[in-house]
């Protein structure tokens, strides 16, 4: 029996999900080419070294910048809950901890992790201050950029939105009202309402 419906069309891929597995295997490709040119050059023992300085100067790095973070959050903790104990209100964030860029610090050390030639030259790049700055304001332009781009609501209804258009491809706008639900604040000893799944 049909319906006469049109059957839903498969979700578009996206360019992301398309030319990211060939960029990681461009790259493993190269990496290893790399590795046999400089090993064939200097030797494998050179190419051994290399590799193994890279991992413990990523270590070194990611521990460093674990340790920032983990003193700038506490520090941050801190200064809330002293606001919270004398009833001020909390000092804005300090950006002096934002303009570190912890975050990029620390895959600058995991780029040095990973073995590779190419992966170390980028984690070593990411070590310098100016490039993670500059990085930083390129993530936060695209991020504030995306943003203004979602529709209006907390980024849960730009999820949300998301979501629902996974399935098929259509969407159904809508709002719920409960007519059920009593107005106005419960009291303490007014009964809870039942709850649905």
């Amino acid at each position: 029996m049909t319906t006469g419906a049109t059957p839903p069309l498969a979700p578009k891929r996206s360019r992301a999900r398309t030319f990211l597995p060939l960029g990681v295997a461009a790259w493993l490709v190269l990496e290893i080419w790399l590795l046999t040119v400089v090993a064939n050059a200097a030797g494998g023992l050179t190419v051994l070294a290399l590799l193994v300085g890279g991992a413990v100067l990523g270590a070194a790095v990611m521990k460093r910048a674990g340790r920032r973070a983990f003193r700038n959050l506490s520090s941050t903790f801190q200064q809330a809950q002293a606001a919270a104990r004398s009833g001020a209100v909390p000092p804005a964030p300090d950006r002096a901890a934002a303009e570190d860029r912890n975050g990029f610090l620390m895959l600058g050390g995991l780029l040095l992790m990973i073995p590779g030639l190419i992966s170390d030259a980028a984690g070593l790049l990411l070590l310098i201050p100016q490039v993670r700055s500059l990085l930083g304001r390129t993530a936060e332009k695209a991020v504030e950029r995306r943003m203004s781009a979602a529709p209006s609501g907390s980024l849960q209804d730009a999820f949300q939105q998301a979501r629902i258009h996974r399935p098929d491809g259509k969407v159904v706008q809508g709002e719920v009202i409960r007519e059920d639900a009593p107005q106005g604040r419960r009291g303490a000893d007014d009964p809870r309402p039942p709850l649905t799944p």
